[in-house]
């Protein structure tokens, strides 16, 4: 991303450059300036969006409790946890996306407007068919 930049046009106005990113997130246009005229802006919303990362980082811990017998199956997880037995479901299905994708979430380089909600709804098993799917 450019640095900030001042400028005088031939008309006399100051003409001043602020490079950012426009992103949706939870719902909320965000503008995303992550370099102020003296450094990196302290103060800048981070990119990464905490509800997807942590439901990704819960998916692959409740897979791998399962899958290394402490906790004996889905519906056994779901009680332990007391959540609802589809919501488990859905966030342990996280763990089937595409390695890119997962690393672009974790990374806050996921598609403008890709929300939980949206990661939540049913996907393919096809990696190709997930990334037309989820914008990437």
């Amino acid at each position: 991303m450019n640095k900030p930049t001042f400028d005088v046009n031939t008309m006399g106005n100051l003409e001043v450059f602020i490079p950012m990113l426009l992103k949706k997130k939870s719902g909320r246009k965000m503008v995303i300036a992550p370099n102020a005229i003296d450094g990196p802006n302290l103060y800048a919303e981070p990119e990464i969006q905490e509800p997807l990362v942590q439901a990704i980082v819960r998916a692959w811990a409740w897979r791998e409790s399962i899958e290394s017998g402490k906790i004996q199956g889905i519906y056994a997880l779901s009680k332990k946890l007391r959540l609802d037995n589809s919501f488990v479901t859905r966030i342990l299905k996280l763990t089937f996306l595409a390695p890119d994708i997962t690393m672009a979430i974790l990374k806050g380089k996921e598609p403008s407007g890709l929300s939980l909600t949206k990661l939540l709804r049913p996907f393919p098993d096809d990696w190709d068919e997930q990334r037309k799917m989820m914008g990437f």
